[in-house]
């Protein structure tokens, strides 16, 4: 493939033409006479099927690039209306796979997890939920446009949300304050649309649930996610240990913070400052990020050289952050070009290059994975993505000074004391949502209240004296996930424990790692999550006893290059 993204044809796809093609190669499948027809017509639904997704993948980056773009924006309304009608038509795929004559030879020939998807799939769709997903869409889309709008006015320049990320990591303290200040008041002046939009995908999503014969849309988001091998108790079990063995460890790694701070206090605004010299950032432009990208990945491995040369060749990164642009990051695929894409917004903080080696991690697993049979088996279920994206942070450890270069050290401290402080935060976000919808009739306020017991619980460090709108429990509503992709949360969390392991393994023995590590990128979504996991080497994350050992393992490190910084 020589072209590049900006000239992929887009053509927006006919719902009603689908509709169409797909039914008669539905009554095709029915009426053949042996398995390999069968898996003939299906390799044609599954071309339709990629097309499909390449269009609407196609006009989603487009969209996310600028908000303001009216010709997308009418795009992604159109297919904010007729995804749902499309679901339906994949529902009825899974619904002739699964009652197939020949299922059999089918499942020898794909592997049982594909028709374990398929079951998965009816359990969470049919037709009378199709104006609910409509409506569902349309809220993610308000919430997604309203953060995007946000213009303020700081430091004698309008900024967006991403853009005051540098300011609150100001070695100012009043800097980080009056950013912090500036940031939240965006929330706060949108509170009640934040509030109305949040009550409406709660009670659109348990009247979904309900329809589908399920006790809440809890039960309904984990079979949407495709989990299999666990349920919500085991999550609830891995909340705990977290609470037992993490959150003492980000307690002291915040009050060692406070210390070499000199303050008296952590206040909420201190918290993204880790040294008082100030934090380490990368030396250069996105553009010269992308430079030293280059060379990491030629040296780090024949495989990733391939890809990351053939990322840049193509155009397949959007890493500069501007006005109207959708806040933080993401790492698409696009079937029809064998593609992934890789979306940031770079701001000139160390979450620049972490941003970049994370997405790198889901993109380089997408394209390991690019040629299998089935769209089903391209990507895992998102607990085990993320545990592609999250393990390449630590695997490119070794050459984080050539972003660094004298911060390196900083760096490194900064990274991994941030992911261990981000499980406990992981787990406020997943209690808070499972409190939410088994009690969706809670009023904003409510939901407010039992977000700020929720986080005094996993973040008792977060003190929020002058504010108001945070002390009163407004901090979820800058998170886009409790919004657009529920339930999600918790996967980074256990995803973050696998990294982990991963770090280990590449400190003891960094080929046999990165085999481990291509193994599982290669496996795609061909396995559930669990036995990915053992495919990798890994100790379950659901395992009490692996949290404590993990956990062990970090702290050690944490204060031994604490010792550096004092």
């Amino acid at each position: 493939m020589s072209i590049k993204f900006k000239d992929f044809i887009y053509v927006r796809p006919d719902i009603e033409k689908c509709k169409e093609e797909f039914n008669i190669l539905f009554n095709e499948f029915n009426e053949a006479s042996g398995a390999k027809e069968q898996i003939d017509i299906i390799n044609k639904i599954n071309a339709k099927r990629n097309h499909f997704s390449t269009m609407n993948k196609i006009a989603s980056i487009r969209y996310t690039g600028d908000t303001e773009n009216t010709f997308y924006e009418d795009e992604k309304k159109y297919f904010d209306k007729n995804l749902p009608l499309y679901g339906s038509l994949i529902h009825k795929y899974y619904e002739i796979l699964l009652n197939s004559k020949f299922r059999p030879e089918l499942e020898k020939h794909y592997g049982k997890h594909l028709f374990n998807i398929a079951e998965l799939n009816l359990k969470t769709f049919n037709d009378e939920i199709i104006d609910d997903l409509k409506r569902e869409n349309e809220l993610v889309t308000e919430y997604i446009k309203l953060c995007a709008s946000a213009k303020i006015n700081f430091e004698g320049e309008e900024r967006n949300l991403t853009g005051m990320s540098f300011f609150i990591e100001s070695s100012d303290r009043e800097v980080r304050k009056n950013a912090n200040s500036a940031r939240w008041k965006f929330y706060e002046d949108n509170e009640k649309q934040f509030d109305r939009i949040y009550d409406d995908l709660v009670k659109v999503r348990t009247q979904m649930a309900k329809k589908l014969g399920y006790k809440d849309f809890i039960d309904m988001a984990y079979d949407r996610h495709r989990r299999t091998g666990y349920n919500r108790d085991d999550v609830q079990n891995f909340r705990d240990s977290v609470k037992e063995y993490i959150v003492p460890v980000a307690e002291e790694i915040k009050d060692a913070q406070k210390k070499r701070l000199g303050y008296d206090d952590l206040h909420y605004y201190d918290l993204n400052l880790i040294f008082k010299s100030g934090n380490a950032f990368p030396k250069g432009s996105p553009e010269w990020i992308n430079d030293k990208a280059k060379i990491m990945y030629s040296e780090l491995s024949p495989d990733t050289k391939v890809f990351f040369e053939f990322m840049s060749d193509h155009g397949l990164m959007d890493l500069d952050n501007r006005n109207g642009k959708q806040g933080g990051g993401y790492c698409t695929f696009i079937p029809d070009y064998k593609s992934p894409f890789i979306f940031s917004n770079m701001n000139g903080t160390s979450h620049d290059v972490t941003v970049l080696t994370h997405e790198a991690g889901h993109a380089f697993q997408a394209f390991e994975s690019r040629n299998f049979e089935v769209p089903e088996y391209t990507s895992p279920t998102l607990e085990a993505c993320e545990i592609h994206s999250m393990s390449m942070e630590f695997i490119t450890w070794p050459w984080m000074s050539l972003f660094f270069e004298d911060d390196t050290a900083k760096f490194l401290f900064t990274h991994l004391t941030g992911r261990v402080l981000f499980i406990p935060y992981g787990v406020t976000v997943d209690e808070f949502q499972h409190a939410v919808y088994e009690n969706p009739d809670m009023t904003p306020d409510e939901r407010k209240k039992v977000w700020r017991e929720i986080e005094k619980k996993y973040t008792p460090y977060k003190h929020f004296e002058d504010n108001d709108f945070l002390e009163r429990g407004g901090w979820w509503m800058h998170q886009k996930h409790i919004f657009a992709s529920p339930f999600y949360y918790i996967d980074y969390c256990l995803a973050q424990v696998c990294a982990f392991q991963f770090w280990e393994k590449c400190n003891n023995d960094k080929d046999k790692a990165w085999e481990e590590y291509l193994k599982l990128c290669k496996a795609g979504g061909s396995k559930p999550f669990l036995e990915l996991v053992k495919l990798a080497g890994l100790k379950s994350p659901f395992e009490s006893e692996t949290v404590k050992y993990i956990t062990a393992y970090c702290e050690k490190y944490v204060r031994d290059m604490g010792k550096d910084f004092g």
